[in-house]
């Protein structure tokens, strides 16, 4: 311990050394001068654990010694050597800041050491709170907190940041009523005087208003007690949370933003856990954001990780983004194609912590897309075959001239050789045949074209099916009386039925129904959007269904091509549909072809409808709008079931939708004192329509529905009118076809 012993006298000087050896286990070094400029010399040169001082020197005399020293080392702790009768000075020396004093001749060593520590002690304690209060008084200086006091009547006591845009003088002495505007100062004088009444703090956001306008405020209240712990007033923190609020706001109109968009936008950490799930994800795919958030992503929109998603994390992980198709699952187990769009976020040191992920839906697209495709790979195939035509034509020309010239130039030929000639020719005939189908599924075949009633048609064909078919099958037909007319060559489109006839007898091997229908529609937006070839306008559409063997969805897509067919060898050319199919293009027209293995097979043809009728068209049925009615509309596919919510809250109705019988059952059940009308896809997942109908019946009887099908066979439609089905409406159908059959049921 390094120790300067400011003191004249050589006796006490010499007293107080040797009370300093007396003390064990500690070494100290003494240094000694005489005279106050000496001491504040050393001060300057050198540093000191304590000092030792005699307020009486040669060259300086009472307080004003200890001012000097102290002033130049405020810092070093200063015990006072004082005689019998100078304590009073001594204690005037402690009021100034000495730490201690000593009264000479009353000193031993083991007092002398303990009055250093204790002053060093003291010292560094002082210091110490002095440091933390100069760096409280800067950090509340510079926080935005203002700090206050108030008395048991609410007057502001003492006050330090103000932040009203008022000073501390203009607030001090105050009411919070004649600082704060409007109706904000009654409440903040009910939160203190609950925090007064009960002695309980209080946090809370309050709104403030000032002549510099409202803000807001996260206020902190708390009772003050005096030293008998008595409520004396409150102390209060108040820090301006007004842009925190603002952001907050920006926050939830973006998170409104975020819910509006038709994508589903979710956010999820590096482990796949589910952190955010917006208003889209919930509508794409099922799942409610209390029922995602927290999930592992892979458990519910998987059955098992595809390679995409494996391969897309290592790509966002390493470039920041990806990008791709990826088939995911809905809560109802069904698979739909979404595109993907995947981005690495962030913290603010550049530290990935979650990827935000934007899935489009795109299964319709797809689906257009691959209508498309189909389109055009037959139109190559058209045109490939096109050229084939033309030279087989070039090879047949000659030989069936040939055929035909030789038993002109050799009348006395054999007549086994002229047997030869006839199978040559009729082969060579049979070649040209062919050549003509494929050349009208290549480029249409051209006919002359005349304004037609397609019913009387559809009657000649019924006349030769019932004459010529098999007895085991049963021939149904149902033609729209005020059928409108389209222009035609009328002996390709007989070719047409005939095909579609003979096709659908020999799916039907063992017996069964075929069924020939005729009606008017008129496409509107909605049903073009669903169909790539279909344009809005007036059509006239003819359907041949059968209850066959149907076609099996690996195949669907490959049957309009020629030469492809599914009979045995020798029984078909694979000729007959892509004859079809040139035919109706040639008028304008589209092919829908609906099928499901072991219910058969519905071809509908679709030809523009002209304004020649035969008969007056009967004035269109008045679109009525809906009174906000109830409908649950249960569909499997989601364009169309997002197609027709919208259609019928256009026309004023309301709409809950399901995605299988087991949803609508649960829906129904929900609400079922206000559904009027179940709209039921016949043909869904997990449950299908006709049991979820007769399921709905049990909760209520007196169900009004009202069926959709794309195919549906006979013995199902029975099935369905028999149990209480009002309406059948056959897929596609528009939004005028679907308000009516809601008026009709409704009525």
């Amino acid at each position: 311990m390094k120790v300067l012993l400011v003191e004249d006298n050589p006796g006490d000087v010499r007293l107080l050394e040797e009370f300093l050896l007396e003390v064990p286990s500690v070494e100290f070094v003494l240094q000694q001068v005489q005279q106050l400029d000496e001491a504040l010399k050393s001060l300057e040169e050198e540093n000191f654990d304590v000092i030792l001082l005699d307020l009486l020197l040669p060259d300086s005399q009472g307080l004003e010694t200890f001012i000097k020293i102290h002033t130049q080392s405020p810092t070093i702790p200063v015990i006072v050597l004082t005689g019998f009768n100078d304590e009073t000075l001594a204690i005037h020396a402690m009021q100034q800041g000495a730490q201690d004093y000593l009264v000479k001749g009353q000193v031993n060593g083991d007092l002398l050491f303990r009055s250093m520590r204790y002053a060093i002690e003291r010292q560094r304690t002082e210091e110490a709170l002095r440091r933390s209060e100069e760096r409280f008084r800067v950090a509340l200086k510079n926080s935005p907190i203002f700090v206050f006091n108030q008395d048991k009547e609410l007057r502001y006591t003492w006050v330090y940041n103000p932040i009203f845009g008022l000073t501390a003088e203009e607030i001090l002495g105050k009411c919070d009523s004649e600082v704060i505007w409007g109706n904000d100062g009654e409440r903040l004088k009910e939160i203190k005087l609950n925090v007064l009444a009960t002695g309980i703090g209080i946090r809370e956001e309050v709104p403030i208003s000032t002549a510099q306008g409202t803000r807001y405020y996260d206020l902190t209240v708390e009772p003050l007690y005096n030293e008998s712990h008595e409520i004396v007033g409150i102390t209060c923190a108040c820090i301006d949370i007004n842009e925190h609020k603002l952001a907050e706001e920006k926050i939830r109109q973006q998170a409104a933003l975020l819910d509006v968009t038709t994508d589903a936008i979710f956010v999820r950490d590096l482990e796949n856990r589910i952190l955010f799930w917006n208003k889209g994800a919930e509508n794409l795919y099922g799942w409610l954001s209390q029922e995602a958030c927290g999930e592992d992503a892979s458990k519910f929109l998987y059955n098992e990780t595809p390679s995409e998603e494996q391969t897309a994390f290592v790509s966002v992980t390493r470039k920041g983004k990806w990008q791709g198709e990826v088939t995911k699952l809905t809560k109802n187990n069904q698979e739909i194609l979404v595109e993907s769009r995947w981005t690495l976020v962030c913290d603010r040191n550049g530290k990935p912590n979650s990827i935000l992920t934007v899935d489009t839906d795109i299964s319709e697209k797809k689906l257009l897309e691959s209508q498309l495709f189909r389109a055009q790979r037959l139109e190559s195939i058209g045109t490939l075959a096109s050229g084939i035509a033309h030279d087989l034509n070039n090879i047949l020309t000659p030989i069936l001239a040939v055929a035909q010239l030789l038993p002109l130039k050799y009348p006395d030929i054999y007549e086994q050789d002229m047997h030869l000639l006839e199978i040559l020719e009729d082969s060579a005939k049979r070649g040209a045949d062919l050549v003509k189908q494929v050349l009208s599924f290549a480029r249409g075949v051209e006919g002359k074209r005349i304004t037609l009633q397609l019913r009387h048609l559809i009657k000649e064909v019924i006349t030769i099916l019932k004459e010529t078919f098999p007895k085991s099958l049963e021939v149904y037909t149902d033609i729209q009386q005020d059928l409108w007319m389209v222009s035609g060559d009328s002996t390709q489109l007989h070719q047409v039925l005939m095909n579609l006839c003979v096709n659908a007898r020999d799916a039907m091997p063992n017996g069964g129904t075929l069924s020939i229908s005729a009606e008017n529609l008129f496409v509107d937006e909605n049903y073009a959007r669903m169909h790539l070839e279909a344009k809005t306008g007036p059509y006239t559409v003819i359907t041949v269904s059968d209850t066959g063997v149907g076609i099996s969805s690996e195949i669907i897509d490959r049957i309009f091509e020629p030469f492809f067919t599914t009979k045995e060898q020798g029984k078909g050319t694979g000729l007959g549909l892509s004859t079809v199919i040139g035919i109706v293009k040639s008028h304008g027209g589209f092919v829908n072809v609906y099928s499901e293995i072991g219910s058969g097979t519905s071809f509908k043809i679709y030809f523009p409808a002209v304004e020649e009728m035969e008969t007056e068209v009967a004035p269109e049925v008045e679109v009525l709008t809906g009174n906000g009615e109830l409908i649950l509309v249960v569909d499997d596919e989601p364009s169309i079931q997002e197609i027709t919510k919208a259609s019928l809250e256009a026309y004023n109705y309301k709409i809950v939708t399901a995605n299988d019988g087991v949803e609508a059952i649960a829906l129904y059940a929900q609400y079922k004192d206000k559904i009027r009308v179940v709209l039921m896809d016949m043909m869904l997942p997990l449950l299908d329509g006709l049991t979820a109908i007769r399921t709905i019946q049990k909760i209520n009887p007196h169900v009004k529905v009202i069926a959709t099908s794309g195919l549906m066979s006979s013995n199902k439609l029975a099935a369905a009118t028999g149990n209480g089905v009002q309406k059948f409406l056959p897929k596609p159908y528009t939004v005028k076809e679907l308000l009516h059959a809601l008026q009709t049921v409704l009525s």
